[in-house]
């Protein structure tokens, strides 16, 4: 690598979903305000609202969305058109 060109607070930051408290570590510049502890090593923290591990796309679990109050809604604003 070049020397110089990398920011000088690249480190091992812990990001911790919230909504599972799932915890992973990978390297960032990212400034945190708070720290964790993980297997007895201090690290930065950031925590997160949604990561791979409870989003949708990855988990493969939904969430249910009314779709039948939707469809009669419409069905009714869009009845006086009906021929």
């Amino acid at each position: 690598m070049k020397k110089g060109i990398h920011p000088d607070n690249y480190r091992m930051v812990a990001f911790k979903d919230m909504s599972n408290e799932d915890v992973f570590l990978t390297r960032s510049t990212v400034d945190a305000k708070e720290t964790i502890d993980v297997d007895g090593v201090t690290y930065p923290l950031v925590k997160l609202e949604i990561s791979r591990t409870s989003h949708p796309y990855y988990t493969g679990k939904t969430k249910l969305v009314d779709t039948a109050g939707r469809i009669d809604k419409f069905k009714t604003k869009y009845a006086k058109y009906k021929k």
